[in-house]
C-alpha cells in the first residue's frame, strides 16, 4: 500500500464510519475495486479506526465532559446515561465474541456487502414512516433494542448509525438525544476493538516503511471522520435519514453488477 491508497482508504472508513452507509462495507468494496486482498491489513485497519475514535472524541468533547463529570459527582442522570450505554454494548458483545469467525469470512465477499448495502438503504427509508414527534426519552429497554440494531450492524455492508438511529427513530426518541446515544454507545465498542486489534498488531510489529502509510491513513480517518459526523447530525435533524437510502440503493446495485 502506497501513500495514495492510505490516504483514499483512510477517508473512506472516515466519512462511511459516520454517514449511514456503512464503513465496513465500503472498505471491503474500495480495496476489491483497487485489487487489495480483502481481510487483511490488521494495522492499518486499527490506525484508520483509531482515527475514527479521535473524530468522535473532538466532536462531543463537551458532552463526555458532562458525562465523566457527572459520574464522578454521581449525578442520576448521567449514572442512568451511562448505564443505558453500558446496556447496548451486550447484544454486539454477545454477537461478536460468539460468532466472530462466520461474520469474518463476510467481510471478504463483495457480493454479500453489496446485497446488504440495499437492505442498508431499506432501513434508512423505513424511518420516513417512523413516528413524527420524536418525543420520547431513552430507558432501559429502548438502550437495549437500539443495541440489537447496533448488533445487527456487525455484518458488513449494514451500517451502524443508520441502524441505531433509524431504530431510536422508530422507537420515538428525541432527535437530539438519539444522535447524541448512538455515537456515545458506540466509544466503548470502537476503543474495545481497537484495543483487541492492537494485541495482534503487538504480536507480528510492523513491516518496514509501513509507517507513513499508518499516519497518513490515520490523519485522513479522523480529519474526514470530523466533518462527515458533523454533516450527518445537521442533516439528521433537519430531514432524518432517507435521503440516504438512494445513494446505498446505488452503490449496492453497482456493486452485485461489477463483482456478481
Amino acid at each position: 500500500m502506497d501513500i495514495l491508497e492510505a490516504l483514499i482508504l483512510g477517508i473512506v472508513q472516515g466519512i462511511t464510519e459516520f454517514l449511514p452507509i456503512s464503513s465496513s462495507g465500503h472498505l471491503v468494496l474500495a480495496q476489491a475495486l483497487m485489487g487489495r486482498e480483502l481481510g487483511q491489513g490488521v494495522t492499518f485497519e486499527v490506525m484508520v479506526h483509531a482515527g475514527s475514535l479521535v473524530s468522535i472524541l473532538v466532536y462531543f468533547r463537551d458532552r463526555i465532559g458532562r458525562l465523566l463529570a457527572g459520574m464522578w459527582r454521581r449525578e442520576a442522570a448521567e449514572l442512568r446515561m451511562a448505564g443505558f450505554i453500558l446496556l447496548s454494548m451486550v447484544p454486539a458483545g454477545a454477537i461478536g465474541l460468539t460468532l466472530e469467525d462466520q461474520i469474518g469470512a463476510l467481510f471478504s465477499n463483495p457480493v454479500f456487502v453489496s446485497a446488504a448495502l440495499l437492505v442498508t438503504g431499506g432501513i434508512l427509508w423505513s424511518t420516513r414512516y417512523a413516528p413524527a414527534s420524536g418525543s420520547g426519552s431513552m430507558t432501559a429497554g429502548k438502550a437495549f433494542v437500539v443495541g440489537l440494531a447496533q448488533a445487527f450492524a456487525i455484518l458488513p455492508g449494514i451500517s451502524r448509525s443508520g441502524s441505531t438511529m433509524s431504530m431510536g427513530a422508530w422507537l420515538g426518541l428525541k432527535r437530539d438525544e438519539l444522535a447524541d446515544f448512538s455515537f456515545l454507545m458506540v466509544l466503548p465498542v470502537i476503543g474495545g476493538a481497537t484495543l483487541l486489534k492492537l494485541r495482534d498488531v503487538a504480536e507480528t510489529g510492523l513491516q518496514a516503511g509501513e509507517s507513513g502509510q499508518l499516519v497518513a491513513g490515520f490523519l485522513a480517518s479522523a480529519v474526514s471522520g470530523y466533518f462527515a459526523l458533523k454533516a450527518l447530525i445537521a442533516v439528521f435533524k433537519k430531514k432524518g435519514l432517507d435521503p440516504f437510502a438512494w445513494y446505498c440503493w446505488i452503490v449496492g446495485v453497482l456493486g452485485l453488477v461489477a463483482f456478481g
